[in-house]
């Protein structure tokens, strides 16, 4: 598992190049009061002439100026980096998770990881690692010049260390744990605000803004109170830190003060003696500052830690094959979909046997629920089927490499999912160097060309966020013309048709059927319109092939299919009155 100290380690030069700047800085302002003491114990002499003692000042500042802007260059910068290659690589392990993963994981709860977790990380490594480092530099040397100016004086002025040190040991456990559990209802309501926004047509359409509001108001006061109870720890832990620098400042200046007037000490000491105390006070208080942003820190990467322990379920294969052909093959396949537990026990698809020759269509057709996009998703390996069960020119497909795999599968959800982007920058998103013209060549084979052209802004109107701006149907249709701009080999049509009418889904499959020709294609349709052309058909029922053939074939058979167009049928024969 990746900690704090592995990310440090991992820009240790610059880390470094950070203590060193801090170390000139801490030690230029620890010569500062001794500069003063002799200046002071100067004018106690009668020796006037303080020239030097301010060049030195001044020599000192100036010290301190460009190493302070240095240390915070380092630490700050590193700190930052450290957040721009932690928040790539969690993206990047997002993108290499399953499906499955994504099913079990709520959407709101992984833009906090990616946000607000990071942020806590990119603190602790830049102001919690400074605050303290800090102190383990300016507390020992500080003790040790007091030490020799008064011993005793130092005794009294050190008291309070022991009892801190047992403070922070104390607060920093609790606000570790309360910190997480404000993470988590950060997390929450992430959620709750993702998914409103997404749903916000349903949430109108049934009148519910005032329930949803209640809702909210409720997580957003859970959020608030854990907050609160961090912020109460933390709130008492600062002026308990300053109530002891405080009460021993006094002690100090009470004996002290005795031991001047009696001339234990000169002046010149006492005064230097004091701003080493008062040196101490900010490594103590910052010690508070460092706990509180290490042990958030340290919550939020345990966090995304997590994350980043669940290996993505589907993968490379160690040794990857090329494409060899797009026979596809299924033998014996069963298939549960993964659960955060394991495999479900009731099976999506049970015993499919079947064949699917280089260069045919295959039409499925079955109920709702009877496994049909279960097996449109396991032929580009959204979920991994068992092995050896769907092989592809031969080759068990979870032993051809993946991106090849993908590239050669143009894949047609019955969701489409559009970007907020332009039409062409969605149709060319898996060719982003596509011209126009093979981009408008798809869109007409897609039949949403002549929509587009009367759009005002033609191919670069935006269509906005999930494609609001546009139909279920045009978006299905643009959906088809970016998988038809890959050129593909193999070609899944995942019911890709269902928003628009049965006249234009007639139009359209006539304009692909020179498409469909040329490769291995799969449509997956519930009307049987779709499908009649199709080499072969098969109808799924409960997730198990009951019934195969030609549209002829299948209608002699007067089985599930039959019914099916009976009913389709009949229903095209009802005119509106």
């Amino acid at each position: 598992m990746d900690r704090l100290a592995t990310w440090l380690w991992r820009y240790k030069g610059r880390v470094f190049a950070g203590f060193i700047s801090l170390l000139f800085v801490n030690s230029a302002t620890i010569l500062v009061p001794l500069v003063i003491r002799a200046a002071i114990d100067r004018l106690t002499r009668g020796e006037g002439d303080l020239l030097i003692s301010g060049l030195q000042i001044t020599g000192l500042a100036l010290v301190v100026m460009v190493f302070r802007f240095l240390w915070r260059y380092f630490f700050i910068g590193t700190s930052r980096r450290i957040e721009r290659a932690l928040r790539s690589k969690l993206y990047n392990h997002f993108l290499s998770m399953s499906a499955s993963f994504y099913n079990d994981v709520k959407t709101g709860d992984l833009m906090a990881h990616a946000t607000n977790d990071i942020d806590a990380v990119q603190r602790a490594c830049g102001f919690g690692i400074l605050t303290i480092v800090d102190p383990l530099f300016v507390i020992p040397i500080s003790i040790a010049i007091m030490i020799s100016i008064d011993p005793r004086l130092t005794l009294y002025a050190v008291l309070p260390l022991p009892i801190l040190t047992v403070f922070m040991l104390g607060f920093g456990k609790v606000i570790h744990k309360r910190f997480e559990n404000v993470q988590a209802s950060y997390s929450e309501l992430m959620e709750k605000v993702r998914e409103n926004i997404a749903g916000i047509r349903v949430l109108k359409s049934f009148v519910q803004e005032k329930g949803t509001e209640a809702d909210f108001a409720t997580s957003n006061q859970t959020y608030v109170d854990k907050n609160m109870a961090l912020v109460r720890v933390w709130g008492l832990f600062h002026p308990l830190i300053e109530l002891m620098s405080g009460a021993t400042l006094a002690i100090v200046l009470w004996i002290g003060g005795i031991d001047v007037v009696r001339n234990s000490i000169s002046l010149g000491d006492f005064v230097a003696f004091t701003q080493y105390l008062s040196m101490l006070i900010w490594p103590m208080i910052s010690l508070g500052w460092a706990v509180n942003l290490l042990q958030r820190g340290r919550a939020s990467l345990g966090r995304i830690n997590q994350l980043f322990a669940q290996d993505p379920e589907i993968i490379n294969p160690p040794k990857p094959r090329s494409l060899s052909g797009t026979r596809i093959g299924i033998r014996n396949l069963t298939f549960a979909y993964p659960t955060a537990e394991g495999r479900s026990d009731v099976p999506a698809l049970s015993d499919i046997q079947l064949t699917i020759e280089e260069g045919t269509t295959l039409g499925i057709v079955g109920l709702t629920g009877s496994g049909k996009s279960t097996l449109a998703h396991l032929i580009p390996r959204v979920f991994d089927p068992p092995v050896g069960t769907v092989c592809i020119g031969g080759i068990d497909i979870r032993d051809i490499d993946l991106p090849v795999l993908r590239g050669s599968i143009g894949f047609v959800p019955q969701d489409p999912f559009l970007f907020s982007a332009t039409i062409a920058e969605n149709i060319a998103f898996g060719l982003p160097d596509a011209d126009l013209d093979a981009i408008q060549e798809s869109a007409r084979m897609a039949g949403i060309h002549d929509e587009i052209v009367e759009f005002p802004e033609g191919y670069e109107t935006t269509v906005g966020e999930r494609g609001i701006s546009l139909s279920g149907g045009q978006k299905q249709r643009v959906a088809i013309a970016r998988a038809l701009l890959l050129d593909p080999q193999i070609v899944v049509f995942d019911d890709p048709l269902s928003a628009v009418d049965a006249e234009r889904e007639e139009f359209i499959l006539g304009s692909l059927r020179e498409f469909f020709h040329k490769r291995t294609s799969i449509i997956i349709a519930h009307r049987i319109s779709a499908v009649m052309n199709a080499d072969r058909t098969i109808v799924l029922d409960k997730g198990r092939i009951v019934e195969q053939g030609t549209h002829e074939e299948l209608i002699a058979e007067n089985g599930i299919y039959t019914r099916i167009w009976k009913l389709q049928q009949a229903e095209r024969q009802v005119k509106p009155s």
